[in-house]
């Protein structure tokens, strides 16, 4: 969590668009806000958790949270949600819902994309959200921009009773800026309205609420005309004229800093009038947009001619490097790259922390792999796809591995018929859309082993807590799910349910062949903290005695980083097989005495380093 001050008086701040955001919702007078974590949205809420006077809480996953501000909005409260892209997924059932009912108190919504998958499963563009929902989309291109919207959006959304949507990507959420900020603007709750016309989405109350929708689609096109966030930088170039928002917008105005920009800041609806004004003083329009040519598309559908996609790529972020060979070329003009000095990185695949609680699942499913097909989900135990485990089979989404292992099972093969199917989850992931695919493996009586990774913390956004920690998001004391009756309440039978240390491996071990081989579903848990969290304790480090190790690299397939290979070596047995050797040392700095890697040594050449010193 980033350290910053929270003055009351206006001043000027170094943010993060993510510290600039909290900080303007507080100052709207926002009363309640919740969040599932997600890169790159997170640090929204745990810097509005730091706020005192505002409600912040994480919720089980986007939906709930974002089912919490409407209520919180129809109780008469400005409210807040914040999401990754792949959260509105998840949300969007309550979106589509309120969309027609809209708000009480102003409602915003933030959705950050991860443009150029840094953290994610896929790329989307959340502008969609406001063409399917009808709603506003405002879009900064910088922290004091998206401090000045978010205050913006509080006030529409009241204006025009609807939720509105603030699109940011990875670029905004963690670059910082100077924000001139100002002071809290309290306001009261104005209390809930009794109106079941309008609250109650029945059939024939949602029917007449479309009218009313339709009706604010003309007056926000309207709005859009003539916002004051949407503005022409002038410019001497003529030949380009560019349409950009967003990030967009700063790399445009980097590499053509003579031509005109059409800036939209408000870019659902797409102000086509001003657009068309606009492209009459210029010879060619240039829409610059990120991942989808949505306003593209608009523009091209109301009679305007524009580039767009036809040279800009379609995924990952614009820049001046991508920008300036596709225009040049399209102006018929040379340009040559500039060279760069590129940093010398040795490269290294992904993998998991020193110590990690992770580590002696993936070893034991490694152990395994010919015998089962595992489903796996996602966060940071994903990596165990990668080497050396290679220990899962699928990942596509939040929640998924419970269903499809239900499915892999239901729809397994003649070839796969004697083997056993597993599915890993973990602590966070589990509860934020688990829960129903286990119901459906216990109700279904499924031949499934379920994994659930429990390492007290949503630890691939950066150890979050949530409702399985006993800790709420301003890290007081709260009540916390046991994962075991949780468990057996949705249909597991108790005697197939087993918690375990995972760092005692043979146990885990043992527990997982016994499971796989009954044709019933079955429940193991891992529990051990996350190595980032404050409730980690790491013991004495263990060290390689090299007279002993043999190098046979049995200790190398627990993947440990803190583990390496100081000499390789080949070596002929009398049988004529070749055998590689690999001779490792221990990084007893970075080693967390886990105690893994000397359960895994034949010759016992692994000691506590103290031990090995003194022997």
């Amino acid at each position: 969590m980033n350290v910053i001050a929270k003055p009351d008086t206006p001043t000027r701040q170094l943010m993060s668009g993510n510290e600039a955001i909290a900080r303007a919702v507080w100052e709207a007078g926002c009363r309640v806000a919740a969040a599932y974590p997600g890169t790159p949205s997170t640090e929204i809420l745990e810097n509005l958790a730091r706020y005192k006077d505002i409600h912040a809480n994480w919720a089980t996953n986007e939906k709930t949270s974002l089912e919490i501000v409407i209520g919180a909005s129809v109780a008469g409260s400005r409210a807040f949600s914040a999401m990754k892209h792949v959260g509105m997924n998840v949300a969007s059932d309550a979106l589509m819902s309120q969309t027609l009912a809209g708000v009480g108190g102003g409602l915003v919504i933030a959705i950050a994309d991860d443009v150029g998958l840094s953290s994610s499963q896929n790329e989307q563009d959340s502008r969609f959200w406001g063409r399917f929902g009808h709603l506003p989309i405002l879009e900064p291109s910088d922290s004091q921009e998206a401090y000045e919207m978010v205050k913006a959006a509080f006030d529409l959304s009241e204006r025009f009773e609807c939720p509105v949507i603030v699109r940011l990507t990875t670029r905004i959420c963690h670059v910082k800026g100077l924000v001139t900020v100002g002071a809290r603007e309290e306001r009261p709750s104005q209390g809930f309205r009794h109106d079941s016309a309008r609250w109650v989405l029945v059939p024939a109350n949602a029917k007449r609420r479309l009218a009313a929708q339709f009706e604010r689609d003309a007056r926000l096109l309207a709005l859009a005309e003539d916002s004051p966030f949407n503005r022409v930088d002038e410019g001497k170039d003529k030949r380009i004229g560019f349409v950009a928002s967003g990030p967009a917008y700063m790399h445009v105005k980097e590499a053509f800093p003579d031509a005109p920009v059409l800036k939209l800041g408000l870019t659902c609806p797409v102000p086509v009038e001003t657009v068309r004004a606009f492209a009459g003083t210029v010879k060619a329009l240039v829409v610059a947009e990120e991942t989808e040519p949505l306003v593209e598309r608009d523009l091209k559908a109301a009679g305007i001619a524009c580039h767009g996609k036809d040279i800009l790529p379609r995924s990952g972020e614009l820049s001046p490097a991508i920008l300036l060979p596709a225009v040049k070329a399209l102006l018929g003009e040379p340009w040559e790259p500039q060279a760069t000095l590129q940093p010398q990185v040795f490269p290294r695949p992904p993998t998991m922390c020193v110590g990690c609680p992770h580590l002696p699942a993936y070893y034991c499913l490694s152990r395994l792999r010919r015998q089962v097909n595992i489903a796996g989900d996602i966060g940071c135990y994903t990596l165990g796809a990668g080497q050396p485990w290679n220990a899962l089979d699928t990942t596509t989404c939040m929640g998924a591995s419970m269903g499809m292992a239900l499915g892999m099972d239901l729809g397994r093969a003649e070839a796969d018929k004697d083997k056993a199917v597993i599915g890993v989850i973990g602590d966070s992931t589990f509860l934020h859309m688990g829960m129903q695919g286990l119901i459906d493996i216990a109700y279904n009586k499924g031949n499934v082993t379920i994994l659930i990774l429990d390492n007290s913390a949503a630890g691939m956004t950066g150890g979050q807590d949530h409702a399985g920690t006993g800790r709420d998001a301003g890290g007081q004391d709260a009540p916390r799910v046991d994962f075991r009756k949780l468990v057996e309440a949705l249909g597991v039978k108790a005697e197939r349910i087993h918690v375990v240390d995972p760092y005692e491996m043979p146990t885990l071990y043992k527990h997982l062949r016994e499971e796989i081989a009954i044709p019933e579903p079955s429940v193991i848990i891992t529990q051990r903290p996350c190595v980032l969290i404050d409730r980690f304790h790491r013991d004495p480090p263990f060290k390689v005695v090299e007279e002993t190790c043999t190098g046979c690299s049995n200790c190398l397939n627990v993947g440990c980083p803190a583990i390496h290979v100081t000499r390789r070596a080949s070596e002929t047995r009398p049988s004529g097989k070749v055998v590689e050797k690999s001779w490792v040392r221990i990084d007893t700095a970075a080693c967390t005495g886990c105690g893994l890697c000397p359960k895994t040594c034949g010759p016992k050449a692994i000691l506590p380093a103290r031990e090995s010193l003194e022997s």
